[in-house]
């Protein structure tokens, strides 16, 4: 049994259906069959959680990609790193400008980057993109990729106030309501972004690419995915999602669950603000 199928027994696998009607519970072995065949292995994260990094590791090591895209990096930092070889977290924190991402800890994801020496490729949005796309939009911020990525066509309504729903509530009901749709077009940017790096990535290396990222890019039916199924519809892709203590919302291949951290109400802010 791989070290992967070990730590998946030990933090409770359940499968997420494509369409619900469809369930069935996956073994380890299975899951880490689906990754090995996989040409983009998306691995999704609440990004303070320690134990969701160390599922990250684990699928690196089994996938053993040819590239890994993340989301916590930028694409100058991704070049600065290939050019100047990191040995120790300091050193990588340096080239990467870590602290001033506001990422948590670098010593969280250090054991993410040891495990493969295969290409970093960046996908962060630089903070200028993300205030071009909250004051007009995506598709000015993407540039000249925003119609291949579908950003010129707005949402369908429905999904459009679905989406808004969820950025209120992630911000603890305390957004106006003329913010949401810039929120909901900061989040489609990113999406973007983040599928140009895959493919970037797919077409310089052959594959497989393996992504980190958050759960909200990663899932199935409504970030990164829905990119590649339009834009590569011939590439296989797995969907890990990680949850805690059960809660995860959308749809993933398999879902891992790990104890939630201890951490404090980010809505406190939004409380002494106002």
């Amino acid at each position: 049994m791989t070290r992967l199928a070990i730590l998946l027994f030990a933090l409770a696998v359940t499968a997420i259906p494509a369409r619900p009607s469809s369930a069935a519970d996956l073994s380890p072995d299975d899951v880490v069959s689906a990754m090995q065949a996989a040409d983009v292995v998306i691995l999704g994260e609440i990004h303070d959680n320690p134990d969701h990094h160390k599922v990250q590791t684990e699928a690196i090591e089994v996938i053993a990609p040819s590239a890994v895209v993340w989301e916590m990096v930028t694409e100058e930092g991704a070049q600065r790193l290939a050019q100047t070889a990191a040995s120790n977290p300091e050193e990588l924190g340096r080239i990467l400008r870590w602290a001033e991402t506001g990422w948590p800890p670098l010593s969280m994801y250090y054991p993410i980057f040891q495990a493969t020496d295969a290409p970093v490729y960046g996908a962060m949005v630089p903070r200028a993109a993300a205030r071009a796309a909250m004051e007009r939009g995506a598709a000015t911020a993407l540039g000249a990729d925003a119609a291949r990525y579908g950003l010129t066509v707005p949402l369908p309504a429905q999904e459009q106030a679905a989406r808004e729903a969820d950025q209120l509530v992630a911000h603890c009901n305390a957004l106006p309501e003329q913010v949401l749709p810039q929120m909901v077009a900061i989040q489609r940017l990113r999406d973007a972004v983040l599928t140009r790096s895959i493919l970037q990535a797919m077409d310089d290396t052959g594959g497989p690419v393996a992504v980190i990222t958050g759960n909200g890019h990663a899932r199935k039916d409504r970030g990164i995915p829905t990119f590649l199924s339009r834009l590569r519809p011939g590439l296989k892709v797995f969907v890990l999602g990680q949850s805690e203590d059960g809660v995860i919302d959308g749809t993933f291949d398999v879902v891992i669950d790990s104890p939630a951290v201890d951490r404090e109400d980010p809505c406190q802010a939004f409380e002494v603000q106002n």
